[in-house]
């Protein structure tokens, strides 16, 4: 009989979502881990707020340039097992960053831990869309994305109290360490893919491969799905890593215990994904994808308040948009490539996604040390805009949008 997929409420069901939960909180904690730290960083190596803020952008840089060699190695060796070996290797490699002495070999380590941490983002959703039942991909790609809010949180939550008591280098050892415990859980949880057999594609490098590649590159939907990725994750990135910075000044001088606490907002979206996956199962994934980069943007715009608890509020909104987009966009990617393309397609949307994180999450950074906040909020919103347009001109009348 043909595998149709895990229908939510079945035990393979849900050990998926739960292991691709664990291998997301394995994956992002460690790779947001410094931005908790930045400040103590910037000064214990003595490099510009910008410079610091490179530490995460080398780590997304890899990830970019990893994503689609890595959807190769996984048609090859099968999904489950790429995604465990980047990140094992990613792991260990995050266990030796902290131990660096300047910031040239920061960034290369961190840059190395980048490239084996894309296994996850480029094959999980591919994953996903092969193992789950079709009519409930969305719900289950809005869970997977709120897994990752959660690794996110707590990566900058346990780095930054850490690195406040006993110095950043502490702060990303210990996240390395809620790493590998999670790493574990992953492969223990994991089902063994039903819906791709390693190989069936010809993932060796040549004519097959190419052609799936050059697919969603010849599609504008495809191009407009990753304009998603590149244009809003870059604006959350940077958002991130320039806040404490900005609360930490006038007028509202916060301690660093206390902007350390405000990487809580990720906690929005842990609840807007999921959210955002089903209202997509009933409204279709175009206008929930609209209404969620305007939520984000109204976040953008109150954080221009010279108000804590203006900034605060719009910080939630802020991330509750973004991460509600990201659900729809990045699940919406592999369900509109095809079947056989869907690695391709994931892979290249998290290629824009991380292209942006390490583009933005640098350039921003050099309008806000030059031009201040309120420019760099300007910017945040250009970006929303552009977002926004792609997504009217190519996926208002697409079918899968309405899936």
């Amino acid at each position: 009989m043909t595998f149709s997929g895990h229908a939510p409420g079945s035990r393979e069901y849900r050990r998926l979502i739960l292991g691709l939960f664990f291998a997301g909180i394995a994956t992002f904690a460690q790779l947001y881990s410094p931005q908790a730290v930045l400040p103590q960083l910037a000064i214990d190596l003595s490099v510009s707020p910008a410079t610091a803020a490179v530490s995460v952008s080398a780590a997304t840089l890899g990830i970019a340039l990893a994503v689609v060699p890595w959807s190769m190695v996984a048609d090859r060796i099968g999904r489950v097992p790429a995604m465990a070996a980047g990140v094992i290797v990613a792991t260990g490699l995050g266990l030796l960053a902290p131990l660096s002495a300047d910031i040239s070999l920061l960034l290369a380590l961190r840059f190395a831990e980048g490239v084996a941490l894309g296994a996850v983002p480029a094959v999980a959703l591919a994953y996903l869309s092969e193992e789950v039942d079709a009519r409930h991909a969305a719900t289950a790609a809005g869970s997977y994305i709120a897994g990752t809010t959660v690794g996110g949180l707590l990566g900058r939550i346990v780095s930054g109290i850490t690195g406040e008591v006993w110095g950043w280098r502490a702060g990303v050892w210990a996240v390395a360490g809620v790493c590998a415990a999670s790493a574990a859980l992953f492969l223990s949880l994991a089902p063994r893919a039903r819906g791709f057999v390693p190989g069936r594609l010809r993932a060796e490098t040549g004519p097959g491969f190419l052609q799936r590649l050059g697919a969603p590159l010849r599609s504008p939907v495809q191009w407009a799905l990753h304009a998603q990725g590149f244009l809003l994750m870059g604006a959350f990135v940077a958002v991130y890593n320039y806040l404490g910075f900005h609360l930490s000044e006038e007028p509202f001088l916060l301690p660093a215990w206390l902007v350390t606490l405000l990487f809580l907002a990720y906690l929005a979206g842990t609840a807007s994904s999921p959210w955002a996956g089903s209202w997509a199962a009933r409204a279709g994934r175009y206008p929930v994808l609209l209404i969620s980069i305007a939520v984000m943007a109204a976040g953008a715009v109150l954080m221009l308040a010279p108000v804590t608890a203006l900034v605060l509020s719009g910080l939630v909104l802020f991330t509750a948009g973004f991460f509600g987009a990201h659900a729809i966009a990045s699940g919406w990617t592999p369900v509109a490539a095809g079947p056989e393309s869907r690695a391709q397609a994931s892979s290249l949307y998290y290629f824009g996604y991380y292209a942006g994180s390490s583009l933005f999450g640098w350039f921003l950074g050099l309008v806000f040390g030059d031009a201040g906040w309120t420019w760099f909020i300007g910017a945040v919103l250009l970006m929303c805009a552009a977002a926004s347009a792609a997504a009217v001109c190519a996926l208002r009348r697409v079918p899968t949008g309405r899936v």
